[in-house]
């Protein structure tokens, strides 16, 4: 009979080095000019980044303050759609589109409609079905 042992005997813990604030810098100018590529308004990026718009303006004017760890996983899960977007389709046109277009996936909704939810998990739910389409995880 095969014996069991625990996970953590069988390989180390992956544990991801926290995001630097330089990292989320550089990740939320990556993230306004992916937000324009997506054609999205002040308003819904701000709700992707769980900030004020007001806030967005500000920052997207004068660059990023203090970016929190929520927000940090937010730009990290942004980028990560991005990533698989330009993995899936060849043409990026195509990517950028595919954001705002129905999905049965997602019920008809578009993924920009189940990530305009505003919760982390929202993001993260559409980032884990184009990992899954692309064959990674």
């Amino acid at each position: 009979m095969l014996a069991l042992q625990p996970v953590d005997t069988l390989a180390p813990a992956f544990r991801p080095e926290p995001i630097s604030q330089d990292e989320a810098a550089a990740m939320f100018r990556a993230a306004i000019n992916l937000f324009g590529k997506w054609e999205l308004t002040d308003e819904q990026a701000a709700t992707l980044l769980d900030m004020p718009v007001r806030s967005y303006r500000r920052w997207k004017a004068e660059g990023a303050g203090r970016i929190s760890r929520d927000g940090s996983a937010r730009l990290s899960n942004l980028m990560g759609i991005h990533k698989a977007l330009r993995i899936v389709f060849a043409e990026s046109q195509r990517g950028y589109a595919w954001i705002k277009a129905s999905n049965e996936a997602f019920g008809g909704g578009s993924a920009l409609d189940v990530m305009l939810g505003g919760e982390l998990t929202d993001i993260m739910r559409v980032r884990r079905y184009l990992d899954a389409a692309r064959g990674g995880w």
